[in-house]
């Protein structure tokens, strides 16, 4: 698991940096939000570590950046405040779990241990998808998709061998209408060699297959 700690004090930064490698994670260490942007864009990840408090934005506003342009990596905030209108703050914005400061690095370890390396991949062909992440790969080779496949994929692979009707496959559009809709269907299946068929009258099916 790679992880992208944003921790604003440079001793705890190591010190939990220092913990969590030893514990066999990857870690990139950063201080403020514009580091945090730099960092998602020249690698991904599969666990947000973010201080609610950070020199340019806090950790919330970065995070519902974050979400805004489609990056859905799982986050965990760790903060001083402890006031139920910050936690609630923090799911609001799209994290998973939030730890309170002092806690014990262990603390932190067991959350990370328990909530996220206890997530199954779904498999699909050549194909294997992590929902939890959305990191899609195919023959092995990262693939990454636009906002709206992306979703569509993750409405499809998610619902193996169940009809998706046309109208929630048109809420994942910007402009819904049937016509973009077939459109993003066959890149889908042309890119990815999805079995996407037609239902008369009811939507759309991903046929599982023994592949």
């Amino acid at each position: 698991m790679k992880i992208l700690l944003l921790e604003n004090d440079k001793i705890c930064s190591k010190r939990l940096r220092d913990y969590l490698q030893i514990k066999g994670f990857k870690v990139d260490s950063v201080f403020d939000g514009e580091s945090v942007y730099l960092s998602v864009f020249e690698n991904r990840y599969d666990l947000y570590i973010f201080d609610t408090h950070s020199p340019d934005e806090d950790g919330f506003t970065i995070l519902q950046e974050l979400r805004s342009a489609g990056d859905f990596t799982p986050a965990l905030f760790i903060s001083l405040d402890t006031n139920i209108d910050s936690i609630s703050k923090g799911f609001a914005v799209g994290a998973e779990d939030y730890i309170k400061r002092p806690f014990d690095p262990e603390e932190l370890f067991i959350r990370i241990k328990s909530r996220y390396l206890q997530i199954d991949t779904i498999k699909y062909k050549n194909i294997i998808y992590n929902p939890k992440i959305r990191k899609l790969q195919k023959d092995n080779d990262i693939v990454f998709l636009g906002d709206i496949q992306s979703n569509i994929f993750h409405k499809f692979i998610t619902n193996i061998d169940k009809v998706i009707t046309f109208e929630e496959l048109l809420e994942l559009l910007d402009r819904p209408n049937s016509n973009a809709l077939r459109v993003n269907l066959a890149k889908l299946k042309s890119k990815l060699d999805l079995d996407i068929k037609n239902i008369r009258g009811q939507g759309y099916i991903l046929e599982k297959t023994s592949i």
